[in-house]
């Protein structure tokens, strides 16, 4: 399937399979106000969609793109991955240039780099990290407020701190998902989960895990925060996971807070995967 099957005339794509390939990764940040996702969708603008469009007018080809994380409409990234084959004469630094000035301001490609001939930027993926900023004060901040949710009720840091322990380690977290139409595991491995706080009412949240699934990162934060409120308390926790039920955990946290922030791919360090990137 190619993502644009309707261009014709001269200055149309042409098909993949002809000429010699190579392996593409970019490293891709974007603003997921204006976009309803990642993944491209019929008449909606997402970033698969944009992103698309540019590379095919550069390479003048078609493609086909893998992300390491379909992210939600309104979802922000700073460490999305995206594989595809390209030609293979293309120049790398002079399509990373292209795509900046087709996309900007609201996509950015952090690198663009040669990959293994097998490398698939989900499948290869061996984790993921997101954060969610909250900005807990009643003075709103103008220039958080696309990438931020603002709770003005003083929160208990501790007792949401004391909440992220039952959530490391391997559980289904079926009770924090959006349920799959076909008989697929919710079973997820948590590597990492804490609260930070930076200062000035700005709490971050990090979650990191071997991979996520649909509208999970949202709904532990909606829980975490009730348990901030006093609406629930942090050793119940364990008993939310355990219930395997949506309706055990709390309501969802808002999109705009949340931001794809790395994707890793061990035992390849960062430097040996982005040479010249600059890290979060």
């Amino acid at each position: 399937m190619t993502l644009f099957s309707d261009q014709s005339g001269p200055d149309a794509p042409t098909a993949v399979s002809e000429g010699p390939l190579q392996r593409v990764r970019l490293l891709v940040a974007y603003l997921g106000t204006g976009f309803r996702g990642f993944a491209a969708q019929p008449g909606q603008r997402t970033v698969a969609g944009v992103l698309g469009a540019a590379l095919e007018r550069h390479l003048r080809h078609t493609v086909e793109l893998t992300c390491a994380g379909r992210t939600d409409a309104g979802v922000h990234a700073w460490g999305q991955v995206v594989s595809l084959e390209a030609r293979a004469d293309a120049d790398l630094g002079a399509l990373e240039r292209s795509l900046n000035r087709a996309l900007r301001p609201e996509v950015a490609i952090r690198a663009a780099a040669a990959a293994e001939p097998d490398f698939d930027a989900r499948r290869s993926a061996t984790y993921r990290r997101y954060r969610y900023v909250l900005l807990n004060r009643a003075t709103p901040d103008p220039f958080r407020a696309g990438s931020s949710w603002q709770v003005e009720t003083p929160l208990d840091l501790a007792a949401m701190r004391l909440a992220c322990d039952p959530l490391l380690g391997e559980h289904d977290f079926g009770s924090f998902c959006r349920r799959p139409t076909a008989s697929a595991s919710l079973s997820r491995r948590v590597r990492d989960a804490r609260w930070v706080d930076e200062g000035d009412g700005v709490l971050r949240f990090e979650i990191e895990a071997s991979s996520f699934c649909h509208q999970m990162v949202r709904s532990v934060v909606g829980t975490l925060v009730e348990v901030g409120r006093g609406k629930k308390k942090a050793g119940e926790m364990s008993a939310i996971i355990a219930a395997r039920d949506r309706g055990a955990a709390g309501t969802m946290a808002p999109a705009h807070g949340l931001c794809l922030w790395e994707v890793g791919y061990e035992p390849l360090g960062r430097a040996e995967l982005w040479p010249g990137a600059v890290t979060g």
